[in-house]
């Protein structure tokens, strides 16, 4: 009888393991669930993906690489298994070989099957339903196999992501870690034999229930965060900013929306490897949220002063504040803490920056976070009464809208606005009146609000307690009895009752206020141990504020039924209407930064020009700085700050924004490097994008993360946002010895030289935006053009759907908004990363 081959015969006889650094298959131990996945290229980019199972790998091509968006299905070809040795390999793997080509191990960790699933069973079912605990890869997924067809020779499986607080953008894995996750290497770096970097480890604690989990690599740090973390502390308190009560959603992309936590406002202070947790009086409760500080650690700053709420989340990942109480009181563990805002990082104050530009440096610092102990808040541009309906139908407490260009004030002001689903608040603890069950240790608190500087009887609250709720509270209450009520109390209330003097804060749900300005319905939710009772007073939902600033509501747009776009049948009132719509999104990337303007004040078929620098005639909403040019005069540069600044420049007839690649405040050290795609006449889009996503994954293989722009006309831009750290010298070497690389190794494609007869059937790779004065195209910017095209920041898998660099146009506005607020946009441009040593 013929033996029957073992697991790994087939992996064993593909390979020459005289020839290939691969290990020889041998089947292992059984009893682990680690997974990992490798990037390899081969005959094509892929990412192979293995889950250890009975001593095996069982493993997966999957062509495209993982997505964190569950709307995406990606293909996953099964392959043979492997050993489980083959789980630290990384390498080149000789030409000529299987598998021939530069492998990275580019994620690793823990599997545990879903409950109740025999994972050998399902497997030959085909399908899996798992949870990953990486380095990268978390959360839950799913795969399941495809009904095979005609003539396949292959067993082709779907790989998708479970809709969970991992899931994010299609960009969120692939496009964000470039480097091996064993070495820190890049792709190039793997196949040119460079050492293994240096890389700060750091252990995780073993899951709950699952498997231990494995050592956890934290990326190289790189730049000032190199110092020693002893030789810094963490920033001192600051008050932190707080919303006003409105009774309306605001409307428009001016306004970034967050769910309302209903937890403990914290300032997270990190530095010389210590973390203070800052209540919103300004005392230290890092002793209170232990998990919460150790995770801190973590973070990648030299120091920072990051904004957030910490929580308590159930099962279905609602915040309830009496559920925060209790997990305080048991030693304040299984807490969460989101942050939304950061007012300082690594020295730099970053107040003065506007919302959407401090969300973009957080989200950049925090990456994934340190789930599940410290999160990133995210938000959505617009659609804000689409969230708060939301919010409303899950139980949860409200919303938060704040201006996007806002700067951070430590006051409680109308750029931060609040809306609730339900009417709570705050009050101050007067008394108490008895109960006549002997089970119940009170029968209501009374309440009291300031008010004209003294304090006044607002109501009484009998529900909302539990027994151990109760019995504590009592206990403190009799600490604090006195004789004489702190505030006047009408007799009928007043009978019998015990008081208190007025320390202790009660947050409360309730109805209304009635006509007799008492609470009506009130419902007990807690104490507030981070409030001070002298701060508590009514709060009453104001009108809404205009949708405007006061300073885009100074710039009048005069002349405004002016054909701009005679052809496009566009004013410039509608060319000003869609830069008031778009602004918020457009300051993230144009503000504050050296602008060149394309002016036609007649409409863009009369006389256009360039201007950048202005004698005043702009007005107080256009700034300047002073930079000093080639002959060693100093000249004023324009740039803009808000959406108000963007509005006066289209009331000089602006069309166009060009903008420097550094910001004002560093105009010598670029944060983002730009590769022009200026194809040759008769070379049609479709060519144009082939030679996008070849850059991109040369660049992805450097470890630069590069994203498409489009610009408005024919061809396309890759920005590479980069920190702040080479000089304008140093960029552009490195942005022309990559486009003469690539033009040499494709001549028939690409050209580095911009005279036009060299251009013939070719793509110009124009790398000279990368130097000192030179500018580009602003996204969202409109275009001087024919039909009132724009400039659009798209996905790599949107890019795809695309067939022209000027598929938007100004009348597109509602489009354009509706897509930034989109899971595949998010993580455009915002990368951390320096230029690689080449």
């Amino acid at each position: 009888m013929a033996r029957k081959p073992g697991p790994l015969a087939t992996y064993n006889k593909k390979r020459d393991f005289t020839k290939t650094a691969e290990p020889a298959g041998k089947v292992g131990d059984q009893d682990g669930f680690n997974f990992m996945v490798q990037k390899h290229d081969a005959t094509r980019l892929h990412y192979d993906f293995r889950l250890e199972l009975d001593g095996t790998l069982k493993s997966w091509a999957v062509t495209r690489g993982p997505s964190l968006d569950p709307n995406d299905k990606r293909l996953a070809v099964r392959t043979e298994d492997h050993p489980l040795s083959y789980a630290t390999f990384e390498g080149t793997i000789p030409k000529g070989q299987y598998g021939g080509g530069t492998v990275m191990l580019w994620d690793r960790g823990t599997w545990t099957p879903h409950a109740g699933k025999d994972p050998r069973k399902t497997l030959a079912e085909g399908h899996l339903h798992f949870s990953l605990d990486g380095e990268r890869m978390k959360g839950e997924w799913v795969m399941f196999r495809l009904k095979p067809r005609s003539g396949d020779r292959t067993e082709n499986w779907i790989l998708r992501k479970v809709e969970d607080e991992h899931a994010g953008s299609s960009a969120g894995l692939t496009e964000k870690y470039l480097t091996s996750i064993k070495t820190g290497r890049t792709m190039i770096e793997i196949a040119d034999g460079k050492k293994a970097k240096l890389l700060a480890s750091w252990t995780k604690p073993p899951r709950r229930g699952g498997p231990a989990g494995g050592t956890t690599r934290r990326r190289a740090q790189s730049g000032s965060s190199t110092k020693a973390r002893s030789s810094t502390r963490p920033p001192p308190f600051r008050e932190p900013q707080k919303a006003t009560l409105v009774d309306a959603v605001p409307a428009g992309t001016g306004w970034i929306h967050e769910m309302k936590f209903d937890g403990y406002r914290c300032l997270l202070g990190i530095g010389g490897g210590k973390a203070k947790l800052y209540t919103r009086s300004g005392l230290d409760w890092a002793d209170k949220f232990p998990e919460i500080a150790e995770a801190a650690l973590g973070i990648e700053a030299d120091s920072a002063l990051l904004d957030g709420e910490i929580v308590k989340l159930d099962d279905q990942g609602r915040s309830g504040f009496s559920a925060l109480q209790q997990a305080i009181s048991e030693g304040g563990r299984g807490l969460t803490l989101f942050l939304f805002d950061a007012l300082q990082i690594d020295g730099e104050d970053l107040t003065r920056l506007p919302n959407i530009e401090r969300k973009q440096k957080l989200a950049s610092l925090l990456g994934d976070g340190r789930p599940p102990f410290i999160l990133y808040a995210d938000h959505i541009v617009g659609h804000g009464e689409k969230l708060f309906d939301a919010m409303c139908e899950a139980g949860q407490e409200g919303i938060i809208s704040k201006r996007a260009d806002a700067l951070y004030r430590g006051t409680r002001t109308k750029s931060w606005l609040k809306v609730k689903c339900t009417r709570r608040q705050e009050f101050v603890i007067i008394g108490w009146s008895e109960s006549d069950k002997k089970s119940r240790a009170f029968r209501a608190l009374l309440l009291g609000l300031h008010e004209d500087g003294k304090l006044r009887y607002a109501g009484k609250v009998g529900t909302g307690f539990s027994m151990a709720v109760q019995q504590t509270l009592i206990e403190e209450l009799q600490a604090l009895q006195t004789d004489k009520a702190p505030a006047p109390v009408p007799r009928p209330e007043a009978r019998g009752a015990h008081w208190v003097k007025p320390q202790l804060v009660a947050e409360v749900a309730f109805a209304e206020f009635t006509a007799d300005n008492v609470v009506r319905h009130a419902s007990f939710l807690g104490l507030r141990s981070d409030k001070k009772a002298s701060a508590i007073v009514a709060e009453t939902p104001q009108p809404l504020p205009g949708s405007q600033t006061d300073a885009e509501a100074e710039v009048k747009i005069t002349n405004p039924d002016r054909l701009i776009f005679p052809d496009g049948n566009v004013t410039k009132g509608q060319l000003a209407d869609y830069y008031r719509q778009v602004g918020a999104l457009m300051s993230e990337w144009t503000a504050n930064r050296p602008i060149s303007l394309v002016r036609c004040p007649q409409g863009r078929e009369k006389k256009c020009f360039f201007q950048k620098h202005d004698a005043g005639s702009f007005g107080k909403h256009v700034h300047h700085v002073p930079i000093r040019e080639k002959n060693g005069k100093t000249e004023d540069y324009l740039y803009v700050a808000d959406v108000a600044g963007i509005l006066a420049c289209v009331q000089m007839g602006t069309i166009e924004f060009h903008g420097w690649g550094s910001k004002v405040d560093d105009v010598e050290r670029p944060d983002r490097l730009i590769f022009d795609l200026d194809p040759d006449i008769g070379l049609g889009f479709d060519e144009v994008k082939r030679a996008a996503r070849d850059l991109h994954r040369h660049l992805a293989d450097m470890g630069l993360q590069a994203f498409p722009l489009l610009t408005g006309g024919k061809g396309l831009h890759l920005v590479v946002p980069l920190t702040p750290k080479a000089e304008w010298p140093e960029v552009k070497d490195f942005a022309q010895r990559f486009a003469i690389a690539l033009a040499t190794a494709e001549p028939d494609r690409f050209t580095a030289n911009m005279a036009k007869a060299k251009r013939s059937g070719r793509i110009f790779l124009d790398y000279l935006r990368n130097q000192r004065g030179a500018t580009a195209i602003m996204p969202y910017s409109a275009r001087a053009r024919e039909g009132a095209p724009v400039s659009a920041p798209v996905s790599w898998d949107e890019l795809d759907d695309m067939t022209s660099g000027a598929r938007f146009t100004v009348k597109d506005v509602e489009l354009l908004i509706e897509r930034a607020s989109a899971r595949p946009l998010q993580g455009w441009g915002e990368a951390s990363q320096v230029l690689p040593n080449l």
